[in-house]
């Protein structure tokens, strides 16, 4: 039963402090009528955040800091680091004073997201599927707030998205440091290690989860960042009078909502069929509706919100499983390097598939954008197909152990 409370309020936590993530960008039309930057500083100050957390989350884990600290503690530091270089957006002069806190920001999510994954891992030994994806269903939960927060502040001042958000995140430090307990093997560790990675490398089925969760990442958080403008231009070429807010609130539920459901059911079916088999079905559901959403735009809102909602599900639906096949096939000692590898060089490749999404809108328009998002999804079911025949592998060895 402790371990179904701590899975709650650790997901409570983290829908709290990722709301850190996105915090900025929903507010970037009000933050052009301030100071009129050109969408190069745009993209930046989408981009600088995963662009912190992946050299976050190398430093963090190189220094072994979640083997000489408390893990608690570190969420609870970089949750409070989080909301005040949040709340600093408010007293900027500048939007290069933007994108460099939002860098930061996105080193102090470091200490926040792997740090939950690790710690939930550490609680769950059976059922891991499960554990994950709601964590991950929190983690997108969280994402997509700030588009709530943004329904209800509308039209009123942009600051107040921000410093929600910050409270947030310092709600979530006191929940996690003051509520949550320990879990009972967190002293048994993995340490991140330059000398380790050649391991990482050599194993060839965790480097094909590795190509699994790249193609993945490629796809997520460039929809993730252009669904809300691709939706607003669809909606007001269908309705002119369609209302903001209601674009948020329709984002929030294709994002936040779909993408909950998304995770928890994924991980639960997951479970069942294996992490692989859940991974290919959700990669091909999403290559098809990024394939298929374009061709949406200016009909019914009805019907794109249904090919949105649909994608919003599957697109994260698998994303938990590529850190639950990484601890099946790395050994133990390496297992921390090999979830840091994973998780920085993906969120690296977001960076050029969310500042490729603009160039190609130059060339074409709104129906023929978001095809080119499908080539990450592709490239990753072939990879997990390649898993497969490691995986029975895997299970043909264990069978025959427990008959001897």
């Amino acid at each position: 039963m402790k371990k179904w409370k701590t899975l709650w309020w650790v997901s409570v936590s983290q829908v709290f402090a990722l709301s850190l993530w996105f915090s900025t960008s929903v507010i970037i039309p009000e933050l052009k009528k301030t100071w009129a930057f050109d969408s190069f500083v745009e993209n930046f100050i989408t981009a600088a955040v995963p662009i912190g957390f992946a050299l976050g989350a190398l430093v963090s884990s190189s220094l072994g800091l979640a083997d000489k600290f408390n893990a608690r503690s570190i969420f609870g530091v970089c949750a409070v680091a989080g909301a005040l270089l949040n709340g600093c957006i408010i007293f900027v002069q500048s939007p290069l004073q933007i994108v460099f806190l939002r860098f930061l920001t996105g080193i102090a999510l470091a200490g926040i997201y792997p740090i939950s994954v690790k710690f939930i891992s550490q609680w769950y030994q059976n059922q891991k599927g499960l554990a994950i994806g709601t964590l991950i269903g929190a983690v997108t939960l969280g994402s997509s707030l700030p588009h709530l927060i943004r329904v209800f502040f509308y039209g009123i001042d942009w600051r107040l998205v921000v410093t929600v958000s910050s409270i947030l995140s310092l709600l979530a430090a006191c929940i996690i440091y003051f509520i949550v307990e320990d879990a009972p093997n967190s002293s048994k560790q993995s340490v991140f290690s330059i000398k380790l990675l050649k391991n990482v490398v050599n194993n060839k089925p965790v480097m094909l989860s590795n190509y699994g969760y790249f193609g993945h990442m490629w796809e997520l958080y460039a929809m993730w960042t252009w669904i809300p403008i691709f939706l607003t231009y669809s909606f007001q070429s269908q309705l002119p009078s369609f209302p903001a807010w209601a674009t948020s609130l329709a984002v929030f539920g294709i994002i936040g909502i779909s993408g909950a459901i998304g995770c928890i059911i994924g991980g639960f079916i997951a479970d069942y069929i294996g992490p692989s088999n859940l991974t290919i079905i959700a990669m091909t559901i999403s290559a098809f509706c990024s394939l298929i959403i374009g061709f949406t735009f200016g009909q019914s809102i009805w019907i794109t919100i249904s090919v949105a909602s649909i994608w919003g599900i599957f697109i994260i639906a698998d994303s938990a499983q590529f850190s639950a096949i990484i601890s099946n096939f790395a050994d133990v000692e390496y297992v921390g390097t090999a979830l840091t590898f994973q998780m920085a060089i993906g969120f690296l490749i977001t960076v050029i598939s969310i500042n490729l999404i603009p160039w190609v809108v130059k060339f074409t328009t709104w129906e023929w954008v978001f095809p080119a998002l499908s080539i990450g999804p592709v490239l990753g079911i072939i990879s997990m197909l390649q898993l497969k025949k490691y995986e029975v592998k895997e299970v043909n060895t264990i069978e025959q152990v427990s008959q001897l």
